[in-house]
């Protein structure tokens, strides 16, 4: 077997959106390693959600809401990796008008950015060798044009902007920033793709290794960028599409 392990204990790790999906592997890879691991969701607890939370501290977390961010950050007592996963497609209804538009960046972006600032005197004070360090994930969308959710897209693609800005504003502070760029991952935000041929089959064409991604491919990306392994590593985004963008 040549996987690679990676060991956290006792480090802090914040992921938001960390109920399903990516953000839930990740979150479960990091516990695996030993973190500590805190995990955010819209949900009031997290005995609202159908599945097993255990093992992780939840906390009730929207990231349109400015006041809930800043409360968020004051009550970490310490933190060493932020991971930047929340997110959604049509928060406000259509992105192609403005109001959806402004919805969509608000929650992909500028709530992100917020939390990430409101961070970073933790990160800055953590010990884990290589520093603290942020992680957001950002998206194929970032690098194309989105024919139903202009917003997100622009959200996505702010982001990657944004990783490379802190990033050069943090680094001597000995924060790392960086970002994960996934390809078609199969996780309950892309059910239809698998369920429908007519949806699926297109992206599946524009992947030259032919399939899906599994959310523990996406897993091992994140651990390494907040590992020690990665330490002269920021301001990155890296794609982990199964080849798309070579397409």
């Amino acid at each position: 077997m040549n996987s690679a392990l990676f060991d956290f204990t006792g480090a802090a790790v914040l992921v938001t959106g960390g109920t399903s999906g990516i953000g839930a592997g990740i979150a479960r890879g990091f516990a695996a390693a030993g973190a500590e691991v805190t995990i955010t969701g819209t949900r009031s607890s997290a005995t609202d959600y159908d599945v097993d939370l255990d093992g992780f501290v939840y906390c009730q977390l929207v990231l349109t809401d400015a006041a809930a961010i800043d409360l968020l950050a004051a009550s970490l007592g310490r933190l060493d990796v932020l991971v930047s996963n929340a997110g959604a497609t049509m928060p406000g209804g259509d992105e192609w008008t403005p109001d959806g538009f402004s919805s969509a960046v608000e929650l992909g972006l500028v709530g992100p950015m917020r939390l990430a600032t409101a961070c970073v005197d933790l990160l800055a004070a953590s010990e884990l060798e290589g520093g603290g360090s942020l992680i957001s994930i950002a998206s194929m969308a970032a690098y194309r044009s989105s024919a139903f959710v202009p917003g997100y897209a622009a959200a996505k693609a702010g982001i990657v902007n944004l990783t490379a800005n802190l990033a050069r504003r943090w680094a001597s502070r000995g924060v790392r920033a960086n970002a994960i760029a996934p390809g078609v991952i199969d996780t309950p935000m892309t059910a239809a793709l698998s369920a429908f041929p007519e949806l699926g089959d297109p992206e599946r064409a524009h992947i030259p290794m032919d399939r899906f991604g599994t959310v523990d491919e996406i897993v091992g990306t994140a651990l390494f960028l907040a590992s020690s392994s990665a330490s002269y590593l920021t301001g990155q985004t890296i794609a982990v599409d199964g080849g798309y963008l070579t397409m």
